[in-house]
């Protein structure tokens, strides 16, 4: 491969949570590992590639003026947001108008709720969520409404559409949080899925924030269709979010933007973020975009892909073959993996808080996140039935002796009402292997299977 993929940079000092946080955080931060045993840091969904040269050189190029005043974003940086969906998406009619900066993808997607939406209103998500979908509804006093996805009879999890128009009735919904690709389960929804739901959404006048920051990432025999392509009406009821932070991992650099053709629907919510100062754009962001959005950008992009989806390959594979009781699908983008262990904690009479424990005694630095609150929401908010789910990040290569850093990596859970958990997981693929290193060398598998004998 013309780019590096494989070495491992060492993250300690170097402002990052997911090795630096460790014990920090009450209630989500996993604890320091037992002596002895290093950190396999899973708990974060950023990765550990470097990013694609491009951006750092275009950072370079702007350091080397010193004067860092206020700025306003330039002609190249929308021109490199139009050529980009031009090229990756088939996106045509896109101009600078509809492009505005966000302060990360959830404050769009915030700014958006509450200009449709007042507290103790309702908001339609489908289920397993993104956990920050979650904290933001609950922040901002809405009621997340889930609709839960239901697997067919090849494994593949589909959108129940008679629930969601259900719900949308029953609830007096008028806007939606649509996740597109799908986090945690990896859809790539087909085109005439993203219809039926659009054409529902229309049916009942709901305001839909399409969140499409995985969008880049798509394994091979899928592709991802805009949902403001679907249909002029869809082009004009919907509010996309896109950032190049999950696809080159620039997630500290804070560079989300959103597409809204509707200049009603684009006023509404830009009005949120102008009125408290909070949504302005850092300059060396933009640039990191500019060079992120360059030809050698899109070359960068297909190796990733490459390396992401042969780590997810291999780590379904290995479940399926190594794991009795975990249940996984393959997902056809993003770099998490779904995975079901409730089967797994019943077979060996745990609970996921004692399984996520043994974890972070032997370095395996996973968290749920799954703290009750004091209201019938929990702090998740999912739908009891997956409780038992959590979602792994695999941006990051793996040696085959080492699939365990990543199998059960990003392992977060949802709490039920009362403060009772089981058993589901989610992982990402996205994790360096350190085979050099003993101890991640053995695998989080050997590791847990080490401690298997005590339970």
């Amino acid at each position: 491969m013309k780019y590096d993929f494989t070495t491992e940079f060492d993250r300690h000092g170097m402002d990052a949570l997911a090795v630096d946080g460790l014990g920090l955080i009450p209630g989500k931060s996993p604890d320091r590992p037992k002596k002895g045993f290093d950190v396999i840091p899973m708990w974060i969904a950023d990765m550990s590639f470097p990013t694609v040269p491009t951006v750092i050189s275009a950072m370079q190029k702007r350091l080397e003026h010193p004067i860092f005043g206020y700025f306003m974003p330039s002609k190249v940086y929308y021109e490199s947001i139009i050529q980009w969906h031009a090229r990756h998406h088939q996106v045509t009619g896109l101009t600078r108008k509809h492009i505005g900066h966000e302060n990360g993808v959830l404050g769009g997607v915030v700014s958006t709720l509450t200009s449709y939406a007042a507290p103790g209103d309702a908001v339609l998500v489908h289920s397993p969520t993104y956990v920050g979908f979650t904290q933001s509804l609950n922040d901002n006093g809405l009621k997340a409404v889930h609709s839960p996805l239901v697997k067919d009879e090849q494994g593949v999890y589909r959108m129940d559409f008679e629930d969601m128009e259900q719900k949308i009735k029953a609830h007096k919904i008028h806007v939606a949080i649509f996740c597109s690709p799908h986090n945690p389960s990896g859809r790539v929804w087909e085109k005439e899925e993203i219809e039926r739901a659009m054409e529902i959404y229309r049916k009942y006048d709901v305001i839909v924030v399409s969140d499409e920051i995985w969008s880049d990432i798509i394994f091979k025999g899928h592709k991802h269709i805009p949902t403001q392509s679907i249909s002029e009406d869809a082009k004009n009821r919907t509010v996309a979010m896109y950032a190049p932070s999950k696809t080159f991992n620039l997630a500290g650099l804070v560079g989300s933007y959103h597409v809204i053709y509707n200049d009603a629907l684009r006023d509404r919510v830009e009005s949120k973020g102008m009125k408290p100062h909070y949504n302005a754009m850092n300059v060396m962001s933009m640039h990191a975009l500019i060079g992120a959005y360059q030809e050698e950008g899109y070359e960068w992009l297909e190796e990733l892909r490459e390396v992401i989806e042969k780590n997810a390959d291999y780590a379904c594979d290995f479940i399926h073959r190594e794991l009795d009781g975990v249940e996984v699908t393959k997902p056809e983008g993003t770099y998490m993996l779904f995975i079901d262990c409730s089967p797994f904690l019943k077979k060996h009479n745990l609970t996921l808080e004692q399984l996520e424990k043994r974890g972070w005694d032997v370095g395996v630095a996973l968290a749920r996140w799954s703290k009750p609150v004091s209201t019938p929401m929990t702090a998740w908010a999912w739908a009891s039935r997956w409780a038992a789910c959590s979602r792994v990040s695999g941006g990051q290569t793996w040696a085959k002796g080492s699939w365990a850093a990543m199998a059960w990596a990003r392992a977060r859970s949802a709490s039920l009402p009362h403060g009772s958990s089981t058993g589901r997981l989610s992982l990402a693929c996205s994790w360096v292997s350190r085979a050099s290193q003993f101890s991640l060398a053995q695998s989080l598998l050997s590791r847990l299977v080490a401690c298997r004998a005590t339970w």
